[in-house]
């Protein structure tokens, strides 16, 4: 039996998929991917950042994106996601929580994305104050099935490992 509340490591995951429109700002991981199209959302349409803050507040106890920014209000209407993702990492630190690490994964049969993972990456781990080490990068198609695979769109996975702040 413990004496209190013990707040030890918290694991999150989140998903996200947008369906590709035509033009626009294609927005990854916060890093502009020039491509002919852009994801169709109330936001920018990143999928990457949408599930890495679905984790993050999974791994909190605090919900949803969609009950922190719902689709309805108007303020969020074309937000940059990096937007929402700090507005997450303050709640996060007013628990005092912090991030051990992110591992996120992008399904898209188009466009190729190694080029961009390193940027997507730097971007992440400024954002979630960890080095770029923390956040790991990846990208697979679904061998042309499903949505995805027929390029009406693209998906995102993320993982995220949270920690009590200790006291210094």
């Amino acid at each position: 039996m413990s004496n209190g509340p013990r707040i030890g490591p918290r694991i999150g995951q989140g998903f996200d998929a947008h369906a590709f429109k035509e033009g626009g700002r294609l927005m990854l991981g916060g890093v502009e991917i020039p491509h002919t199209h852009s994801l169709a959302a109330h936001s920018d349409g990143d999928v990457v950042l949408h599930a890495l803050c679905d984790a993050l507040l999974g791994a909190a106890g605090l919900g949803d994106i969609g009950q922190h920014f719902p689709d309805t209000d108007p303020t969020y209407k074309g937000i940059d996601s990096r937007k929402l993702l700090v507005q997450v990492m303050q709640m996060l630190r007013m628990r005092r929580l912090c991030v051990g690490n992110a591992d996120l994964t992008i399904i898209a049969q188009v466009p190729k994305l190694a080029p961009y993972r390193d940027a997507i990456r730097a971007v992440i781990a400024q954002d979630l104050l960890v080095s770029a080490e923390a956040i790991n990068i990846k990208a697979t198609t679904t061998e042309q099935m499903g949505f995805t695979g027929r390029k009406e769109g693209i998906a995102a996975l993320a993982v995220v490992l949270l920690f009590a702040e200790t006291r210094g």
